[in-house]
């Protein structure tokens, strides 16, 4: 067993551990704390089922990426099973098909990893790529099998089974455009035409650009998603920048964006709606500002150390189990609990930003990049709501939110980090020996 597993099954271990009191206090809590609470009698169950899940991913990590990094794993554990804890608190029903979709989850983490033996493959199908993007981000506008929840349509709905493409959609396209940037960079980086006292490419190379701007529009616009479509659009700008080095490509995205998003705010209510709940929540505090004025309580009652796992009045907040459940572990698990989330992000963020420089290959590097951004952005946006740095937003925060879709494309999003990691990895080995 080599450092890297070794350490990421210690780590793993403690995640379980960390996910099984959690639910232990959660459970006693339910039932009232005193000389009658009684830990959770499936206690036993939980945590071997718990236990087994993590420790296959590992043993198929070992087996089939052993170089890779030991903290990915370990860490998207520990948010998947703190949510868990938070969902089974909620609602017991919705826990029920959480745990279906965590065990999914990591049945498509180990079928990526076993399958993308070579990550410079997926580059060959990169159109393939681009068209089951495109298709699964107009998925949910389609007349008959698109559904609008909550105000916004970003739902696909499969017999019973209610699908969010949009998730998978980002995967697709972060393979689309590295492998487009790594075949067009030097094109997009050369300077030929001045304006002012800026170099900027022929317009005719900056179609992607406008593209990736109209795609972004059109999510804004027909799916009423203000925070997908910056999700998409930021880490195309940010994957764009990092190819070329150019700094003004992040300058001139944000300025596109800005004055995408200034045009829906005239025309379309639920923008003009999420602004101002953005700006001033307390103005209508039973009506449109009623979500994120009840987070900010419970976020104020759970002070540092929190009110304790089941012991807070989450049920007050709406959408507690998706968009919110960031405030409901603010409340339960206090500042200390919100902080170790946020670490938890920050940590997976700098170990894949590190596998990207690490990597030899370009496509590798600007790959894992663009997946790496995409995490953290999706993080970042619904945290920003939550808190009011940002206006609210429908997606769901990675691994930890209510979300079939979401646990199923960051587990493969993981399993696409993990075997960039190995691959890096596995060449600088290879050219120590070579040199030696």
């Amino acid at each position: 067993m080599n450092q890297y597993r070794a350490a990421e099954l210690g780590l793993i271990l403690l995640a379980a551990l960390v996910t099984a009191g959690t639910y232990a206090l959660a459970g006693a809590s339910e039932s009232g704390l005193g000389q009658g609470a009684s830990i959770p009698a499936n206690i036993g169950p939980f945590l071997v089922v718990v236990l087994g899940v993590l420790v296959l991913a590992h043993v198929a990590v070992r087996r089939f990426a052993p170089e890779a990094d030991g903290t990915l794993l370990p860490m998207a554990a520990l948010l998947n099973g703190i949510g868990y804890a938070m969902i089974v608190r909620l609602d017991q029903d919705l826990a029920k098909f959480q745990a279906i979709w965590t065990i999914l989850g990591v049945a498509a983490f180990i079928a990526t990893l076993a399958l993308v033996r070579d990550i410079r493959v997926l580059a060959r199908y990169r159109w393939t790529f681009a068209l089951v993007g495109f298709l699964a981000l107009i998925a949910p506008i389609a007349p008959v099998v698109g559904r609008e929840i909550n105000g916004a349509r970003l739902w696909v709905s499969l017999g019973p089974v209610n699908v969010q493409p949009g998730e998978f959609a980002k995967i697709a396209l972060a393979v689309f455009v590295a492998s487009y940037l790594v075949e067009k960079r030097e094109l997009l980086a050369l300077g030929t035409r001045r304006i002012g006292p800026i170099l900027v490419p022929d317009l005719k190379h900056l179609g992607p650009v406008l593209a990736a701007w109209g795609a972004s529009l059109l999510v804004m616009v027909f799916e009423r998603d203000l925070g997908s479509s910056l999700l998409m659009f930021a880490t195309f700008v940010v994957m764009l920048w990092i190819a070329t080095g150019r700094g003004w490509y992040p300058g001139v995205g944000g300025a596109l964006f800005a004055v995408g998003a200034t045009m829906a705010w005239w025309r379309f209510d639920h923008v003009q709606s999420r602004v101002r709940i953005w700006l001033d929540p307390w103005r209508d505090v039973t009506g449109e500002g009623f979500q994120i004025v009840q987070a900010f309580f419970a976020l104020a009652s759970g002070g540092i150390t929190g009110t304790g796992p089941g012991l807070g009045s989450p049920e007050r907040i709406p959408a507690r189990e998706t968009d919110f459940i960031f405030a409901v572990i603010g409340e339960e698990l206090g500042l200390l609990g919100a902080t170790a989330i946020i670490t938890a992000f920050i940590l997976i963020i700098g170990t894949g930003l590190r596998v990207a420089v690490r990597s030899r290959d370009e496509f590798a590097k600007l790959l894992a990049t663009g997946l790496t951004v995409t995490l953290g952005l999706q993080a970042f946006i619904i945290i920003g709501g939550v808190l009011r740095v940002l206006p609210l937003t429908g997606i769901t925060l990675p691994f930890v939110s209510y979300g079939g879709s979401s646990l199923l494309a960051n587990y493969v999003l993981l399993a696409l980090l993990l075997r960039i990691s190995h691959e890096s990895a596995h060449v600088k080995t290879d050219q120590v020996l070579v040199t030696t």
